[in-house]
């Protein structure tokens, strides 16, 4: 497979401060790729290389085939950059600011006015296309903003946080945007520290920490990595609480004695619910509620992100 983005042992320092530790990263041709990480992991620094805004140590990283160090000006035609809040400018119209780009990005005047009329259709700004961008909440602003980064559609779109302070409808709308972009062809790249998002949109997760991806595959692939399902058995008094835990006798059962709570690992069957409750029933230890807990991006995130890991940038 041809992929838009092929990133290996990846290398780049600040000073004597490893940023990036050898990373590796394959994107695929219109795929969402979420690329997660804790503050300091070193995903801002392998944007910024990506972008050809700055340069690298050691490895390679191309972006639609060309080598982001020696074909910077290739690159650069083939992506589309849209940051955590909304770049437009707020004195213009959207119709404005939309015909800005285009001419900025030497379209006729002709070309120009229909691709702004093109763009203000698929993104749904009929309603405010002649208001002044000021007057615009969060999530037309955004999609003013993405719209924007479509005048002359990228091969790679890189989005950084893109629906930070947006209420849920906003959000949701976003999202949707951003699967339809990917739906014709754009291939995009999620930097997100919102793991609902990432879950949501991305077909692919990277996780990065300390300068290294600990973690790639599908949501699902990577929370079959972390503990699976366990069931949470709810006790009302300590009796019956301390009769449960004896009855189990099983390492894997962890217990909360102010809380009255058991967590115990199941595979999510049926007969292995029947057979716990069958154990339970006969020590006299019945729960008072049974809750399941499946694994999340949460759960991934924290389980693959460690605390100890010396701060980078």
């Amino acid at each position: 497979m041809t992929y838009t983005v092929e990133v290996q042992s990846l290398m780049k320092s600040y000073g004597g401060t490893e940023v990036l530790r050898g990373v590796d990263l394959a994107i695929a041709p219109g795929s969402v790729h979420g690329l997660l990480g804790a503050n300091g992991a070193g995903k801002t620094t392998l944007v910024r290389i990506l972008a050809t805004l700055i340069g690298y140590d050691g490895g390679s990283a191309r972006v639609a085939g060309h080598d982001v160090a020696r074909e910077a000006h290739a690159v650069r035609g083939a992506i589309s950059l849209t940051g955590q809040y909304a770049a437009v400018d707020e004195v213009l119209t959207a119709r404005e600011n939309l015909t800005m780009v285009a001419r900025l990005r030497r379209l006729s005047r002709a070309e120009s006015a229909a691709r702004t009329d093109e763009l203000v259709a698929r993104f749904d700004l009929g309603a405010i296309v002649d208001r002044r961008a000021s007057t615009y909440s969060g999530g037309q602003r955004r999609r003013l903003d993405l719209a924007m980064s479509m005048v002359v559609p990228p091969t790679l779109l890189f989005l950084d946080e893109p629906t930070t302070g947006l209420d849920p409808r906003s959000r949701d709308q976003v999202w949707a945007t951003v699967r339809e972009l990917a739906d014709t062809g754009v291939t995009v790249l999620l930097t997100t520290q919102h793991l609902e998002e990432a879950d949501q949109l991305a077909d692919r997760i990277s996780v990065l920490d300390g300068g290294r991806v600990v973690a790639d595959g599908t949501p699902e692939e990577l929370k079959t990595q972390v503990a699976g399902e366990v069931l949470r058995l709810t006790y009302g008094d300590a009796a019956t609480y301390g009769a449960a835990l004896a009855a189990l006798r099983t390492p894997e059962a962890t217990g909360d004695p102010v809380l009255l709570t058991l967590d115990v690992p199941s595979n999510g069957t049926p007969d292995s619910l029947r057979y716990l409750l069958d154990t339970l029933a006969v020590a006299e230890a019945s729960p008072r509620r049974v809750s399941m807990h499946a694994p999340s991006l949460d759960d991934v995130f924290l389980t693959l992100t460690a605390p100890t890991q010396e701060a980078h940038r």
